[in-house]
């Protein structure tokens, strides 16, 4: 099994970019189709954007598409978010997760594997 680490994460200023690494060991990332969610206090775990095993293709939420990109490079075996124009609302924990199913997923239950989160808070 897959174990994750997420990184990156930090205090910014609105309008800033942030970019959260997630480090995997234990099996290779193309192993997996990979995701990114985030959740705020209070709030749902919220899907973010997931990347297909060959990184061919790519999916977001429709609040995140034009700010948000991820990337995966399966070689560092390493899943990316680049994170543009940074909101308030942004301010979340956010976490990468792993599948082993071919296809995407916007459901947290369908993601098997979760790395512990990291902190992005975004000041206005």
């Amino acid at each position: 099994q897959v174990q994750l680490v997420e990184s990156g994460g930090g205090l910014v200023q609105a309008g800033g970019s942030l970019r959260l690494s997630c480090a995997a060991s234990g099996r290779t990332l193309s192993s997996y189709t990979m995701g990114w969610f985030r959740q705020a206090p209070g709030k749902e775990r919220e899907f973010i954007a997931a990347i297909m095993r060959n990184a061919g293709l790519t999916y977001y939420g429709d609040s995140m598409k034009g700010r948000f990109t991820i990337s995966r490079d399966n070689a560092k075996n390493t899943l990316y978010l680049e994170m543009n124009s940074l909101k308030p609302e942004d301010t979340a924990v956010y976490y990468c997760a792993a599948r082993t199913g071919l296809a995407y997923s916007t459901s947290v239950s369908q993601y098997s594997y979760w790395g512990q989160g990291t902190q992005v808070t975004v000041s206005s």
